[in-house]
Parts: structure tokens; C-alpha cells; sequence
């Protein structure tokens, strides 16, 4: 079957030298996109409302649009699930993504456009496999299945015409119908709401399937896998689909799970390639297997804007276009798409590792760390000095979250990390020391903080029992699809209610 993937590289030489194109002229590729998409929604009401056929430049642009968040949008989003058309994009919107980035109650639906869905969800999965094949010419990818752990979609309650859920039910919903003949399971199972009875299904029609690939979040085909091993009573997922080569992975950090995922697929054939997409845009692409960062895909029509994470408040902040920002520098990341999104500050961070071309690295959230002292932990520090406590002490970790204990009368403040260990460290007191003194080294406000005990102690680390944070994660009805469990919080609540499943 080696001929095929030479088929697939054929097919995709001309979008390849696209690529090339965009990594060659970044800026010019921004400005294009900016204007075709302001042209496109001219005559809708918010093109209307700020006038955007006589916008002429990138600073018109910035200097007649507040950035935005959610909470801003929602009225307009309110109006498009019941139907109303041509208000922040051309036409009616029928797809929206429900967000659930964390384990909070609310959640967002981001509104998705026949022209996001296929110019940049859909281009950006055409895009991995032409990019995967480049890398790969010897890949065997072509000649088995890839697995698909989706999520769940359902009838909108404000219009019948609509549909709502995680973004991976409803690509899969949507997908062309050939795309059933190179995936498995069905999409009837794929789709099933009841995760835990997915599970199930998902293993019994696919251990007899040639599984050559999988893509999604790193946390839940960990459940699968463990699912599946369990199931077929084997050892290694190799054995039972022996063709297994590639995890297109995304969603969260891929750091923590790295060991486990070797020890599971052991052996050198498995590969890893990172993806950061989002129900707002799919955004970055891990285009060299040597490098740990991605590239930011420029022509998936979204214009970008950065916002230093350190000002991350609306109104007057300082505000830089791509051409303008610097490596090293912790990002929040401002988007506006041909989904109808303008000036939208979706929640993530991200770090510039190289100008040219544009890669970069997710650092985090912007609501995700721990700041309740002035040390500014983000989840990029958090990774980091765990993979190093792991790798000191042999330690293998499946889930984490941390956040403040608080200064009282008779104490002084410390971080609170509660883990759930695949594998317990050698030595757990070495383990804290050395997530604490990694901390220090990486973080000059943490190292400050923790100067001589004056205004932070050592860390607490606390393991709990295999299963609490699905049950956690179930209990708030969050297991599967896009749901992460929030790594850092700058408030107590993620830990005190993570209390009531399991016994100190």
C-alpha cells in the first residue's frame, strides 16, 4: 500500500506550496484574510453597526472594535440559535460547538459557519494528514481506520433546524459520507451521549478493526485505551492493533501523559503529532516531528491578535498583530473568524518559538493559574515541573489540579496539588521537592514568593485513589468529549470539591 500515501502527497502538492506560501509571507497572508472576511459580513448587522466597508486598514480595524469576550457576544449568539440570519456572519447558522473548557456549569455556544466548518475544521484535518504524509512518505496510515472517540450533539431548544454539542460530534455529524469508510466505530456509536456506554461499544466494534491512527484529547483515549486493554486482557495496545502508528493529539498539555502512552504503546513506530483546535478555530499544527512547537496556521480565515498576558483586561490594553510580537512573551490570544467572531478573546495563552516561520507553544489559560500571592503560576509551569518530578522519582501521573491554601491568623500560604497517580513516585518527598524547586527555577515570581517561607511554604501534594477525577468529571456530567479537567485555579473550589470522592 505504499503507493497511497504518494497518491495523497500528489493530491496535496498544490496546498503544501500553500503553506509554504503563508510561512513566507505572514503578514501579507493576515492582512488578505482581514479584508475578505470583513468584505463577506459588510452587509450583515454588525458589519453594518461599525461600518466595515469603509474600514481601509489593520489599525481602522483595531481602533473601531472593543476586544470582546463571551459573556459580550452572548446576546448576538442568543439571537442566532432562534434563528434570526445575517447578524455577525452572511446567512443562517445552524451549527453551534458547545464549549466546555472547564468543569464549570456554564458553558458557551460558539456559532459555526458553513465557510469555518470548511475552510478551517475540515481544511485544517486534510491539512495534518497531507503534512503527516510529508513527514512520513512510508506511513502505512492509509491502509487501516482511524479511531474516533467523539462526543455528543443534540436538537437546539430555541430552533428545531439547529444543532448544538461538543465540536467533534458535530464534524463527525457533518462529515462527508465516504468518511464512514476510513473511520471507526460507526457514527451512530461515535455519537452515543452516554460516554461510559460508548466506551463499550467503541471497543467491542473496533479490536477487530486495523487501527492505524487516533486523534482527540490525550485524558480520554487513556480511559479507551485502558478500556480496550482490559477488555482484550492484553498488554499492550500493539497487540491488538499491531499497525498503530500516529496520536493526532490536542485539547491539553500532552506532557503529563507522555510516559504512560509509552509504556501502553511501547516501541518506535508509535509517533505524536499535536494539533490545537478549538470550537472557536483550529489554530496550530505540529509540522516537524523534531520540534515540540507548532505552527500557527495563517490562512484558515482567522485573523489573530495578541493581548500580553499580564494586560489581559478590556478596553485601552496594548493590542499586537502578528508582525509585532516578540518570542518569549505569554500571549492571551484575540481571534476574528469567518465564523462571526470579531475581536474575540477566546481564554488561551500562548509563547512565540520562532518569528519565522510564525510556532509556538499553548502556555495555558487565561483563567487558569494560581496567582493568590503574586506568583503567577501558569499551567505551562505547572507541566513542566511535574514531568520533572515524574522523571526523578518514576513517577507516572493520570490527572492534576492545584490551587491556593490561604493565609490565616496562624499560617502562612502554600499550593495545594491534588494528583492521581497511574504510578506512585519512589519517594513522595522528594517528588514535592522537587515540583517545588522546579517551580523556583522556571518562575522568578514563585521563587521570590517562596524566599526563605516568608510569604509561601512548600507545596502540599496529595495523591487520591484511580477513578476520583472521572468521578468528578461525571459527576458534573463532563466526561468525554472536549471536557478537561482545569489543571491551575486561583481559588479553592476545584479542590474542595474533589474532597467529596475521596477520604484524606
Amino acid at each position: 500500500m505504499a503507493f497511497i500515501p504518494s497518491i495523497v502527497k500528489w493530491l496535496n502538492t498544490n496546498r503544501l506550496n500553500q503553506i509554504e506560501h503563508f510561512k513566507k509571507y505572514p503578514v501579507e497572508t493576515q492582512q488578505e484574510i482581514l479584508f475578505k472576511i470583513l468584505a463577506s459580513a459588510a452587509e450583515t448587522e454588525w458589519g453594518k453597526r461599525y461600518d466595515y466597508s469603509s474600514i481601509n486598514t489593520v489599525r481602522d480595524y483595531q481602533s473601531r472594535l472593543p476586544v470582546r469576550s463571551y459573556e459580550e457576544y452572548f446576546p448576538y449568539i442568543e439571537r442566532l440559535q432562534k434563528g434570526e440570519t445575517n447578524l455577525t456572519w452572511p446567512g443562517v447558522i445552524k451549527l453551534f460547538a458547545k464549549s466546555s473548557g472547564t468543569t464549570s456549569a456554564k458553558s458557551k455556544f460558539i456559532p459555526i459557519s458553513s465557510e469555518s466548518l470548511e475552510g478551517c475544521h475540515y481544511r485544517a484535518a486534510k491539512d495534518i494528514l497531507a503534512i503527516y504524509a510529508s513527514n512520513y512518505p512510508d506511513t502505512g496510515i492509509f491502509s487501516g481506520k482511524g479511531l474516533t472517540l467523539g462526543g455528543s450533539k443534540k436538537i437546539s431548544q430555541f430552533n428545531h433546524e439547529s444543532l448544538y454539542g461538543d465540536l467533534s460530534a458535530l464534524l463527525i455529524e457533518k462529515a462527508p459520507f465516504w468518511v464512514e469508510l476510513i473511520r471507526t466505530p460507526s457514527q451512530k456509536i461515535a455519537l452515543i451521549e452516554d460516554f461510559e456506554k460508548k466506551l463499550d461499544l467503541i471497543t467491542k466494534s473496533a479490536v477487530n478493526e486495523n487501527v492505524t491512527s487516533f486523534s482527540g484529547v490525550p485524558s480520554w483515549y487513556l480511559t479507551l485505551i485502558k478500556y480496550v486493554l482490559n477488555y482484550t486482557g492484553k498488554s499492550s495496545l500493539l497487540e491488538v492493533w499491531p499497525n498503530l502508528e500516529v496520536f493526532f493529539h490536542g485539547g491539553i498539555s500532552f506532557t503529563p501523559y507522555r510516559d504512560i502512552y509509552k509504556k501502553l504503546i511501547p516501541g518506535d513506530q508509535m509517533h505524536y503529532m499535536e494539533t490545537y483546535n478549538a470550537s472557536e478555530g483550529f489554530f496550530g499544527i505540529q509540522d516537524e516531528p523534531s520540534k515540540s512547537d507548532m505552527l500557527l496556521m495563517l490562512d484558515y480565515g482567522i485573523f489573530y491578535e495578541f493581548i500580553p498576558a499580564n494586560q489581559q483586561t478590556f478596553g485601552t490594553q496594548q493590542v499586537y498583530t502578528l508582525g509585532e510580537v516578540e518570542t518569549g512573551i505569554n500571549y492571551a490570544i484575540i481571534i476574528s473568524t469567518n465564523g462571526g467572531l470579531w475581536r474575540y478573546m477566546i481564554g488561551d495563552t500562548i509563547v512565540f518559538t520562532c518569528l519565522d516561520p510564525y510556532r509556538f507553544r499553548i502556555s495555558g489559560r487565561t483563567r487558569h493559574f494560581i496567582n493568590a500571592f503574586g506568583e503567577e503560576v501558569i499551567v505551562e509551569n505547572a507541566d513542566k515541573a511535574l514531568e520533572i518530578a515524574c522523571r526523578e522519582t518514576g513517577a507516572i501521573i493520570t490527572e492534576y489540579t492545584a490551587g491556593p491554601v490561604y493565609m490565616d491568623e496562624s499560617s502562612r500560604g502554600t499550593h495545594e496539588w491534588i494528583i492521581e497517580f497511574e504510578k506512585m513516585p519512589d519517594d513522595t518527598g522528594k517528588f514535592t521537592d522537587l515540583l517545588d524547586n522546579t517551580l523556583k527555577l522556571i518562575n522568578s515570581d514563585y521563587e521570590a514568593k517562596r524566599f526563605k517561607d516568608i510569604n509561601l511554604v512548600k507545596p502540599i501534594v496529595r495523591s487520591v485513589p484511580p477513578g476520583t477525577f472521572m468521578l468528578w468529571m461525571k459527576s458534573k456530567n463532563k466526561l468525554g468529549g472536549q471536557n478537561k479537567v482545569p489543571r491551575l485555579s486561583n481559588s479553592r473550589e476545584f479542590i474542595e470539591e474533589i474532597y467529596g470522592f475521596f477520604k484524606l
